[in-house]
């Protein structure tokens, strides 16, 4: 996995290739956890590696906050937003995981719907077979 560095903002750095996986887990989390907290409800709770490279955003009971958790091959980042003025959109709160696609985790890293966003499968084109 490659991940981008940049100094835009905090999603620059933790957004990857297509190829990522990207997953909610949609039950609230003490946000009092650091990384190696949140490394092990992801592992213990949630059955993930979270060494795997995988994208993992967790919720807090206030729906203005969210943490992110990655490995980027030498170490786990935490990634911490809260909104000022507005909340995250969250599916319905049960235990387990949900997947995201890279344009809903970019709406979400915005404070918009994720939920609106639909991503299409575009089919390889025949000259290039």
């Amino acid at each position: 996995m490659q991940l981008r560095f940049g100094w835009r903002d905090d999603r620059d750095m933790i957004i990857a290739g297509q190829n990522v996986r990207i997953v909610i887990a949609t039950k609230p989390v003490d946000f009092r956890k650091g990384h190696d907290g949140l490394a092990a409800v992801a592992q213990n709770e949630l059955g993930l590696d979270p060494h795997s490279g995988l994208i993992i955003v967790f919720r807090a009971k206030r729906a203005d906050r969210i943490k992110i958790l990655v490995w980027d091959g030498t170490g786990l980042v935490m990634t911490y937003k809260r909104l000022e003025d507005a909340k995250f959109s969250w599916p319905a709160v049960h235990d387990g995981i949900m997947r995201l696609s890279k344009a809903q985790f970019e709406a979400l890293f915005e404070g918009l719907d994720w939920r609106r966003v639909y991503g299409r499968r575009v089919r390889r084109p025949v000259a290039a077979e």
